[in-house]
């Protein structure tokens, strides 16, 4: 009867550790089905519009910019329009002197 005893025991372990092999893939498939929850979950979040949120921060931004001066903007504008001015007259007067060269290389040849 001490065998039988013995048999019934590895029997029982191996029904057991089938048993423990079992709630261990059910534990897993439980944790998986988590995992896949939460990363489900995350994309289902709805984004705010992206126009609206783009014109938000285009408007904290605005916040963060130093403005210049009205005399500033004055003075800046009156140097520019000056450059223009000289450069115009300065391409003109080149210009003016290439035109003349050219009339005088043509009328010899």
């Amino acid at each position: 009867m001490a065998k039988k005893d013995k048999k019934n025991t590895s029997a029982e372990v191996s029904e057991t550790s089938e048993k423990e092999k079992k709630s261990k893939k059910a534990e897993e498939s439980v944790t998986e089905e988590k995992k896949d929850k939460k990363k489900s979950e995350k994309p289902e979040k709805k984004e705010p519009n992206k126009v609206a949120k783009w014109f938000k921060d285009l408007k904290i931004e605005f916040k963060k910019v130093v403005w210049p001066s009205k005399k500033t903007v004055f003075d800046n504008t009156g140097i520019v329009l000056a450059v223009v001015v000289a450069s115009a007259v300065l391409v003109g007067l080149l210009d003016t002197g290439f035109l003349a060269l050219m009339r005088l290389i043509y009328q010899q040849g």
